[in-house]
């Protein structure tokens, strides 16, 4: 038996095996009240991407419509802000890269909710590497070609990110300082506008998600230098890792993860939790076309996940003095 199947019939068994999760199973329950899975950005985006592709799978699951709602803004925090302060009753789940949760302590001295208190983790999704990638018109074919372009032009090449003290950005931040050159950074509501931007030769390179970016690589839109991650993408076998380039942030990149509201009941986590790894598990081929893997692996590993995150990441922007107030 496939490892879906086994997760999928250990779903279905979970009523049986634990009271507390029947009443999400009932049919009248799950028409009356959908499962609001906010998106934190704009729509075309990795997070929205992940989202429609598990939707019908984990509708069928739940037995329980899912509605992807999209909340852009304030690079993510307004959107996880919402579920933080939605009722813990098993119908609103946030779907995001769970960057912005790592971050936005070290970045925000007056936000307006804690990720830590007020958001119960539910399970990681996926993992995609970041693909470093400019504009076709870019004199540079390689890493070496691009550090030494963007050193000799100071400023001249603008970068497109999804905002200040995201991963990406960060990412950037210290691979640039590593050339020991500049860039003119540019801001954009989300990935994949920045995505739009670069195609657009508006800036000329980006760092973003491979699950967004490489349908661009493919098309000739956009040119990749290198990518993050353990080893080079099945898709792109020329294009070498940070890595082997000897650049920083070489095991950056872009994870989606899935919260609930602070206090929502375990048995309600689990349940859910039990219905994407399924999901997942039966999209896993589409997930690799895009070059991503799964990582649903629970609430406790991520929980673990996002903590040591949050220290890393947070000391990267401590000695930038990078601060949103």
């Amino acid at each position: 038996m496939t490892r879906p199947a086994i997760a999928r019939r250990a779903l279905l068994a979970l009523p049986l095996a634990a009271p507390g999760l029947a009443p999400l199973a009932a049919p009248a329950l799950a028409q009356d009240r959908p499962l609001r899975v906010v998106i934190p950005f704009p729509p075309g985006g990795t997070s929205d991407l992940v989202a429609r592709l598990v939707q019908p799978e984990v509708q069928r699951l739940l037995g329980q419509a899912m509605v992807v709602d999209n909340r852009g803004g304030a690079a993510g925090n307004l959107g996880a802000d919402n579920v933080a302060k939605s009722p813990p009753d098993g119908t609103t789940l946030l779907l995001t890269d769970p960057g912005i949760l790592t971050t936005s302590p070290s970045l925000f001295s007056r936000l307006t909710y804690d990720p830590a208190r007020d958001l119960d983790p539910v399970t990681m999704l996926i993992y995609a590497p970041y693909i470093l990638a400019v504009h076709p018109s870019v004199p540079a074919r390689n890493g070496a070609e691009l550090a030494a372009y963007v050193k000799a032009n100071p400023g001249k090449v603008n970068f497109a990110h999804s905002g200040v003290g995201a991963l990406n950005h960060l990412t950037a931040l210290v691979v640039v300082q590593h050339w020991g050159g500049e860039v003119t950074e540019v801001f954009y509501r989300g990935g994949m506008l920045g995505i739009q931007a670069a195609v657009a030769n508006e800036s000329q390179m980006v760092v973003n998600g491979a699950t967004a970016t490489l349908p661009f690589v493919k098309e000739g839109q956009l040119r990749a230098i290198a990518v993050t991650g353990p080893r080079r993408l099945a898709d792109l076998p020329d294009v070498p890792t940070f890595a082997e380039l000897g650049w920083p942030a070489a095991e950056a990149g872009i994870w989606q993860g899935l919260l609930a509201p602070a206090r929502t009941a375990p048995a309600t986590v689990e349940r859910q939790y039990r219905a994407f790894e399924a999901a997942l598990g039966a999209i896993r081929g589409r997930l690799a076309e895009l070059g991503a893997e799964v990582r649903a692996e629970g609430p406790d590993s991520f929980r673990r996940w996002l903590a040591a995150e949050t220290a890393s990441w947070g000391a990267v922007i401590r000695a930038r003095g990078i601060r949103l107030d």
